[in-house]
């Protein structure tokens, strides 16, 4: 059964930083997509960002706008773990994060940002940044 755990969440005052990371069980996940979704109060779930193999060796990353440039994800695929880094956090940033993995090794670019390509979700932590 596979399994994804996020840990890392919590209160923290604007301009701070965060990191979240998240523990993957059942599989291996070395050569496919994983990620960070969110969901804010009364919002739809949206995309943080997304890493995938590019078949040469690396793992380049992909961010929503929103938060790219105070963003990164890492990835252990040794540990079969990826990670969030938030930087200069803003109170919209709040809400309920979530990991992600994908089944398909070749998914598109342009598709990674579509909560329906990924299989697998962890069960959510929550960020909340207030002052």
């Amino acid at each position: 059964q596979v399994q994804l755990v996020e840990s890392g969440g919590g209160l923290v005052q604007p301009g701070g930083s965060l990191r979240l990371s998240c523990t993957a069980s059942g599989r291996t996940f070395s050569n496919y997509p994983m990620g960070w979704f969110r969901q804010a109060p009364g919002k739809e779930r949206e995309f943080v960002g997304s890493t995938r193999w590019n078949g040469g060796g690396a793992y380049p990353a992909y961010y929503a706008s929103s938060v790219k440039g105070r963003f990164t994800i890492s990835r252990d695929n040794d540990k079969n773990t990826v990670s969030l880094q938030m930087n200069s956090l803003k109170p919209e940033d709040t809400g309920v994060y979530y990991c992600v993995a994908s089944s398909t090794r070749g998914l598109l670019v342009g598709l990674m940002p579509n909560t329906g390509s990924y299989d697998y979700w962890g069960q959510g932590t929550q960020v909340t940044v207030s002052s």
